[in-house]
């Protein structure tokens, strides 16, 4: 049997609570999204910035490194020292220019972790407040889990465009 193209014609994640069942499609359509446009391109086209946009190898790790805080903040915690690393690292990937397999790697590892921490996420808490960077911005625990799936389907989106540009 062919599984639909799109996650969310195939139904619920098991162990996830149903009103994250969006925020879970959405983050595994992503890396699916992404995995599919980027699996061939060669280096210059994944570093590739036509008209000075950021390269597609900063939109992968952007959105890695994005869910990854955004859920941090979502169970209560503050960035650790290795995600400000990352975050440092980020800025500037566009010199650094880490390879396709490791940015992928990356990628897969740090939404199947999202995964597993939105299977920890009950019902009764997802308006439990919680606050967002150094200015402490107000947010809830829903608010965070959206968010990493909106912000990493905007990403994406945006590899996918690239992709077509580039090659």
């Amino acid at each position: 049997m062919t599984l639909p193209s799109e996650v969310w014609l195939r139904g619920p994640i098991d162990g996830i609570e149903p009103l994250l069942q969006p925020a879970a499609h959405a983050l595994i359509q992503a890396v699916e999204d992404v995995i599919a446009v980027v699996k061939d391109l060669r280096a210059e086209q994944l570093w590739a910035r036509p008209c000075g946009v950021a390269a597609i190898g900063f939109h992968i790790a952007h959105l890695s490194g994005s869910v990854d805080r955004l859920l941090t903040y979502s169970r209560g915690e503050g960035l650790s020292e290795a995600q400000f690393a990352v975050l440092s690292a980020e800025r500037a990937v566009h010199e650094n220019r880490p390879d396709l397999a490791s940015l992928l790697e990356n990628l897969t590892d740090t939404i199947d972790a999202a995964l597993a921490y939105l299977r920890t996420v009950t019902r009764e808490s997802l308006l439990t407040p919680r606050e967002v960077g150094r200015k402490r911005l107000p947010s809830t625990i829903l608010g965070l889990i959206f968010h990493a799936a909106e912000h990493s389907s905007r990403h994406a989106g945006q590899v996918v465009t690239l992709a077509t540009v580039v090659k």
